[in-house]
């Protein structure tokens, strides 16, 4: 099978790589790119764990092909912070102990993300829904939604 080449954007970045046809973005970016935060939990869409977003909209990476990030923007838990400076859904996280094993943080962060550039102040309800696609099997939700509200207070607050 021959390589494609793509050139794309990853976290604000250009980036060129050659991928499979069949080969996945999660693959892509965790293979060619060496981009490991994403992670792959089920390979159908079903736990979040692999989320990025492709031109400002949150995807399941492992459902979408590499080939597709040809001319995109892709955004993943590896351009959250920035430098040494976490973002404040990062250190919320961290404050409201809304992590355990840490395998599924990445696609909630970069989740949680997509909704306040969304929606800078969503209700418990909004949260709970946008993030009901990413699946923890360590802890409750309910840190994590007390996180994502601190976090949105403080960006409100920010600006």
């Amino acid at each position: 099978m021959s390589l494609v080449h793509v050139t794309t954007k990853v976290n604000g970045d250009e980036a060129e790589f050659l991928c499979e046809p069949r080969e996945t973005l999660l693959d892509v970016l965790r293979d060619r790119l060496g981009l490991t935060g994403s992670k792959e939990g089920c390979g159908t869409g079903d736990c979040g764990a692999c989320s990025v977003t492709l031109d400002g909209r949150l995807v399941s990476s492992c459902l979408v092909l590499g080939v597709e990030a040809e001319g995109r923007d892709i955004g993943t838990i590896e351009g959250m912070a920035a430098g040494e400076d976490l973002h404040p859904l990062q250190r919320k996280f961290i404050e409201h102990a809304a992590l355990q094993c840490g395998f599924c943080t990445p696609g909630i962060l970069v989740a949680a993300k997509a909704l306040l550039e969304k929606d800078p102040d969503p209700s418990e309800e909004e949260i709970r829904y946008w993030l009901a696609g990413n699946l923890c099997r360590c802890t409750g939700y309910d840190k994590i939604v007390r996180a994502v509200q601190d976090a949105a207070k403080e960006m409100r607050e920010a600006v």
